[in-house]
């Protein structure tokens, strides 16, 4: 359906008189004439006067049968943005209502909606709001986009093809959404026609010839219609429905099929006058002719969410030709053409009756969940895919039904339920029958959810998952999780760091001492510091070299011609290797090779540092054996237990929870993490380095084992010496 476009003011005001003719028709002509003095001089791209374009945004806001005080902004719509008037001067003469609605419609048209910026996704975020507010803020938007796309030839073809795609993106969904079905398929339409101007004028002619070849097998069809309307004594009229060439043009994509194979098909629209007759016309249709199987749709039972109600019904009709009826009353019509504009009822500040409210519930569930969704573009991609989704049908067990975009699983029909279903769901009966959580539920399933009180959610699920409520909970789960387990981490790695260097965990923790260090890095409470060490973010040897005196660091200081403190470096002591012979010397494990019991090991004479332990595959080792009278034979000695530090590599996908992960691996296979740091590569991936305290050579094997069993972990493998930074 196209409306005729308004013209001047005086076919504005005869048309508004048509459907309301209580209606202040002073205030309108002062708003026109009050519009006309503040574009005055003001031109189009087309060369015509500037006042034509609010004239016309108000005469599509009569063709939706809007309200006075839509009407009056719809014609000063562009007063604050593109011309001298003010807030003030508007308010005064036409109250804050008005001045509410110019000013929401201005804000919108300032949104570049196909940028990722993080001001523009903040902009949407508060039109999706304000929608939710006084919905008629975005019908005059959806008014003042459709003439502007009427008069878009008038732009040069890359502004043309901007605001198109934006178009199509944003506007005509949101057409659809609030159920103005008119508007949406003319603005995809008018899309089409800019996007791909062969396309649309190639299906243009086609369809105008093949109506004009159809005639009159539609006046026959039409014809037998009628007669058993009438022989059954019901009322109806039957019309043929407008063609949408966008919506040819998408099925010839999608199903990759030729025109004939889309356009064979008839189709009729029958009015009646109650849902009774509704459902007694589809019976006298079904008698006429035989139905197809799979292409009966009761939108009368289960109405669409913007409140679209029709039975949808496909006949192998006269000489086998499909025939496809849609069946409703006036009323049903009259939603199915207006929309929300049609069917809510305004109360004070334009907001709507509370028994209307389930005509925009998607909206106010985006409210709801706004509060999840910290990330401003996280917010608008979910926006869009509410906005573009087709739609499946669902029932509770007691009957309540559910709408979920399609291809949803069980898990987003739990989610819907409430967040404690989904986040416990341990399996689902669709149609009484167990299915995997990843099944993709279709219209009329009945679909029970079972839940443990021991079950959580898992990252898994939003490999499959599809509404953004069920995301958007998984996602803040997983995240608190990561959060505990990273405080959990981070307490046990700063005990440990205490107990080296001789301090008592149990009044660290809790000193002001600490709070101060936290608060100078940045965070608020221990906790959060703790939880920062958990994620690696910092490391606990900064953090306690901070805290001790200096004095103190220098006497637990590793000596150049000592043995290496364990308690001082973290990388293990010579205490448990026994020289064969028993010469007594000095000795220190090398920190080139870092060898820890069950690796080979040789002793090298150094002068004035003793005896230094090397691997036997230490690639130092080779280079001092000219001078093999200094090298000694060394054993480990198993009588004597020790923690030895080892460097240990992972590559990992570089996703959130990975390094907590590793970490806990690590803590539960009995090692401690003295050190650790994570450094991202351009390729997606994470490079995780820990300096980890383990017993041997098999402590250590279980320890990459571990490791590797982490879901993103690639490699894990031991380093001679460590490679982060210092």
């Amino acid at each position: 359906m196209m409306y005729e476009t308004v013209m001047d003011i005086d076919q504005l005001l005869n048309r508004l008189y048509a459907y309301q003719p209580e209606a202040d028709l002073g205030m309108v002509r002062k708003a026109y004439e009050f519009s006309a003095r503040a574009h005055e001089g003001q031109t189009r791209r087309s060369g015509e006067p500037y006042v034509k374009h609010p004239v016309a945004v108000a005469g599509v806001l009569t063709s939706l049968k809007t309200d006075v005080t839509a009407i009056v902004a719809g014609l000063l719509h562009d007063t604050l943005e593109d011309t001298v008037a003010t807030a003030d001067e508007l308010q005064k003469e036409f109250g804050k209502e008005v001045v509410r609605l110019v000013d929401g419609v201005t804000k919108i048209g300032k949104i570049t909606f196909r940028s990722s910026e993080e001001r523009q996704a903040e902009n949407f975020r508060k039109m999706v709001l304000s929608m939710a507010d006084d919905i008629r803020v975005v019908i005059i938007k959806l008014a003042d986009r459709l003439h502007n796309m009427r008069t878009l030839e008038h732009l040069k073809e890359s502004k043309r093809h901007e605001i198109a795609k934006e178009t199509l993106e944003i506007y005509a969904p949101l057409a659809n959404r609030i159920g103005i079905g008119w508007v949406k398929n003319e603005l995809e339409d008018l899309c089409l026609k800019h996007l791909n101007p062969d396309v649309y004028e190639t299906l243009r002619v086609r369809v105008a010839k093949r109506d004009e070849d159809r005639q009159q097998y539609i006046q026959e069809v039409r014809a037998l219609v009628e007669n058993a309307l009438a022989e059954n004594g019901l009322v109806g009229t039957v019309n043929g429905r407008p063609k949408h060439l966008y919506g040819i043009y998408q099925k010839m994509k999608k199903q990759s099929i030729s025109f004939e194979e889309v356009y064979d098909l008839t189709a009729l629209r029958i009015i009646t006058d109650t849902k009774m007759n509704c459902y007694a016309l589809l019976g006298v249709i079904h008698s006429l002719w035989r139905p197809l199987p799979g292409r009966f749709k009761d939108y009368i039972a289960i109405p669409k969410s913007n409140l679209y109600q029709s039975l949808h019904t496909t006949v192998v009709g006269p000489k086998g030709e499909h025939v496809e009826f849609q069946i409703r009353t006036e009323e049903m019509h009259r939603v199915a053409e207006y929309g929300i504009a049609a069917h809510w009822k305004y109360k004070e500040q334009g907001r709507v009756q509370d028994k209307d409210s389930k005509a925009f519930g998607w909206l106010r569930q985006f409210i709801e969940w706004q509060q999840d969704l910290p990330d401003n573009r996280q917010f608008m991609d979910s926006v869009k895919l509410e906005l573009f989704h087709d739609v499946v049908y669902v029932f509770t067990p007691k009957g309540t039904v559910k709408e979920l975009p399609k291809g949803a699983t069980p898990v987003d029909f739990a989610y819907a339920i409430h967040t404690e279903v989904g986040d416990h769901c341990v399996g689902a009966k669709v149609n009484g029958k167990i299915v995997p959580l990843k099944h993709e539920v279709s219209s009329g399933d009945t679909i029970e959810i079972l839940t443990s009180p021991n079950q959580t959610p898992h990252k898994d699920w939003l490999k499959f998952v599809r509404t953004s409520r069920a995301k958007t909970k998984i996602k803040h789960w997983i995240k608190s999780e990561e959060q505990k387990r990273s405080l959990e981490i981070g307490r046990r790695l700063l005990e440990a760091e205490f107990r080296r260097h001789g301090l008592a965990p149990s009044q660290v923790s809790k000193s002001d001492a600490l709070l101060e260090l936290a608060k100078q890095e940045g965070y608020a409470t221990i906790d959060e510091l703790a939880a920062a060490v958990g994620f690696g973010h910092v490391a606990t040897a900064q953090i306690v070299g901070r805290l001790i005196a200096p004095t103190s660091e220098k006497s637990t200081a590793p000596s150049e011609s000592g043995p290496v403190s364990k308690v001082a470096s973290g990388r293990g002591t010579a205490a448990s290797v026994q020289v064969k012979g028993g010469r007594d010397l000095l000795m220190q494990l090398s920190r080139c090779c870092n060898p820890v019991p069950g690796d080979k090991i040789l002793g090298y004479i150094t002068r004035g540092r003793g005896l230094t332990i090397h691997s036997v595959e230490c690639p130092n080792l080779g280079a001092l054996d000219y001078d093999r009278d200094r090298l000694v034979e060394v054993e480990w000695d198993t009588a004597t237990p020790g923690q030895h530090a080892v460097n240990i590599a992972v590559i990992a996908e570089d996703k959130t929870g990975v390094l907590a992960n590793v970490s806990s691996a690590i803590a539960e296979s009995d090692a401690n993490i003295s050190r650790a740091e994570i450094t991202t590569r351009e390729d997606r991936k994470a490079e995780l380095d820990f300096v980890v305290e383990i017993a041997d050579t098999n402590h250590l094997s279980r320890v990459l084992k571990a490791i590797e069993r982490v879901d993103g972990v690639i490699t894990a493998r031991r380093l001679r010496s460590w490679r982060g930074k210092a």
